[in-house]
């Protein structure tokens, strides 16, 4: 039975659409993960009260991967889509390659406040050294970091991370403009590859369709997934 559809999307290359395409998708990583935001709810938004129930990723200006609930409608002819069913079929001891943008995050208590606050585990852990030293520690630290993280997270989803596999392909602050009025949203981004092991199919594949991490709305949390080689 299938989970749901997984989908690659592309802005349309013909006159009508590229007339419009610097307003689609504007200059900037910031900007276009904003208007991103914006424009893939096109493709779903048959109802104003509808939640987000779709993932999404940028892999180029204009180009996404989308794993959605729903298949999607482009109801104003702006895309090339192409959707497949997602029905992963896998069993305990699957072996999978992911590729995974994260806004990876921890709670922590602060003196004086009722609630906890969240914070990047990137800059948490920075801040955690003196501050000569972070210039020098980031590089090592970043792959242990989010290597502690995923594990946390693959405990709760149904799978083992395997750690000696991991790469760091990117890790960035992300700066999203919002609405006038708004501050701009400030969130730290990690692009990252590995294997993992499936330990509970069961919880694993749902857990596959909410996104892992924060900041899913603008473009991270979808873990895609291959068979490992």
């Amino acid at each position: 039975m299938s989970e749901g559809f997984l989908s690659r999307v592309s802005l349309r290359r013909d006159a009508p659409v590229q007339a419009i395409a610097r307003l689609l998708v504007p200059e900037g990583e910031g900007r276009q993960h904003g208007a991103a935001h914006h424009l893939l709810w096109t493709l779903f938004g048959d109802d104003a009260q509808r939640s987000r129930d779709f993932l999404w990723r940028q892999m180029d200006a204009g180009r996404f991967m989308v794993l959605s609930m729903r298949q999607p409608v482009d109801a104003h002819g702006l895309f090339d889509i192409e959707t497949r069913d997602f029905a992963p079929c896998l069993k305990e001891g699957s072996r999978l390659r992911f590729l995974l943008r994260a806004n990876a995050t921890v709670d922590r208590k602060t003196p004086g406040r009722a609630r906890s606050q969240r914070h990047d585990v990137v800059m948490d852990a920075l801040h955690r050294l003196p501050s000569a030293e972070r210039g020098c520690a980031r590089e090592g630290l970043v792959p242990a970091v989010m290597g502690a993280w995923l594990e946390r997270v693959g405990d709760r989803a149904g799978f083992a991370p395997d750690l000696e596999t991991l790469v760091i392909e990117n890790c960035d602050v992300w700066r999203i403009p919002r609405a006038q009025g708004r501050s701009q949203a400030i969130f730290g981004v990690v692009d990252m590859t590995a294997d993992l092991t499936v330990r509970a199919p069961d919880i694993f594949v749902p857990a596959l369709m909410r996104g892992f991490g924060r900041a899913r709305a603008f473009g991270c949390g979808l873990m895609l997934v291959r068979r490992a080689s």
